[in-house]
């Protein structure tokens, strides 16, 4: 009998997560610069949505909220990814990647890093290249700290920059809310704050002067056993000080979701978005309620989690 072979695809559509930070440890810098970091990723609900088709060159359309502060040059981050993928089989980048923006843009996130994860899966699936996952997260670590885990998704621990990863288990279905702030904050200006903080309480900045970041086991044992109550109070973030800083307001917001009933809440990763844990969906919609009303946020999101990384939703041929 003769098969015949599938036609290639035109689309390839991939669907990818958001993520928070349960905790985020932040070492000392680095000679070159960089932290070293026990980072407890944990992927939601909210996601982007990056669709893949032929074209003559490479080329970005981006739409959905904020979409008109992604840029559409070879510095976005799905650009840079579909350019290592192409490099890597011998081929030229020639795809238009449409990115549907529901991540909050420069929030913290890692908005840009997921879509350049999806950029990679939907590349490799239009293309046919059949990257092995070691492969693809190699690359990922090559484009960013945070690109990796929006490939696998579901909780992990992060290590080095954030890109060595661990899976981890987590026992039950977690409600959360973000609360969206008016612009951005740069992470590396971030980061230069809380060294600049460091440095200022006489305690150092330098790997020298501050010790290696571990995970929390207290944190660890509540994502495993499901216990919510527990995680929310073992949620840290060595950059929420530094955010605070930068941001004042911030703690207006995050006052706001504690008032709502909020379990606990932390910055997300180098902010300006705050996130909130709750005790179920009930209470996840009182505490959006209670932050919509406040007037101290620019939206708000309800969502859950874990749920997995950048994977395929559509493909047509």
């Amino acid at each position: 009998m003769t098969v015949t072979p599938a036609a290639p695809p035109q689309s390839v559509t991939v669907r990818v997560p958001a993520k928070v930070n349960v905790q985020l440890a932040v070492g000392g810098r680095r000679p070159d610069g960089f932290h070293d970091l026990a980072n407890v990723f944990f992927a939601v609900a909210l996601g982007d949505e990056v669709t893949a088709t032929p074209a003559d060159t490479l080329r970005i359309t981006v739409s959905g909220p904020d979409a008109d502060q992604v840029p559409l040059d070879g510095s976005n981050l799905a650009a840079r990814a579909a350019r290592l993928l192409a490099h890597r089989h011998g081929r030229t980048p020639d795809v238009h990647l449409h990115i549907a923006k529901d991540i909050p843009v420069a929030g913290g996130m890692a908005g840009g890093s997921a879509d350049a994860a999806a950029a990679l899966v939907a590349c490799d699936a239009l293309w046919g290249t059949a990257t092995p996952l070691d492969v693809l997260l190699d690359l990922a670590a090559e484009l960013g700290s945070d690109v990796p885990f929006a490939l696998l998704g579901g909780a992990a621990l992060g290590r080095g920059r954030g890109e060595i990863l661990e899976p981890l288990p987590v026992g039950a279905d977690v409600h959360w809310v973000f609360a969206v702030a008016d612009g951005g904050l740069s992470t590396p200006a971030v980061f230069r704050e809380c060294d600049r903080l460091r440095d200022e309480a006489g305690t150092g900045s330098d790997t020298d002067a501050v010790p290696d970041p571990q995970p929390d086991p207290a944190l660890l044992d509540a994502l495993a056993a499901g216990d919510t109550a527990a995680l929310a109070a073992a949620l840290t973030n060595d950059l929420q000080a530094a955010a605070l800083s930068l941001r004042p307001a911030l703690a207006d917001t995050l006052r706001a979701g504690a008032d709502g009933g909020a379990l606990g809440s932390l910055v997300s990763g180098s902010g300006p978005t705050c996130a909130f844990l709750a005790k179920d969906a009930d209470s996840a919609a009182a505490v959006a309620d209670a932050l919509a009303a406040s007037g101290t946020c620019r939206a708000v999101r309800v969502t859950h989690g874990p749920v997995p990384g950048a994977h395929i939703t559509s493909v047509v041929r």
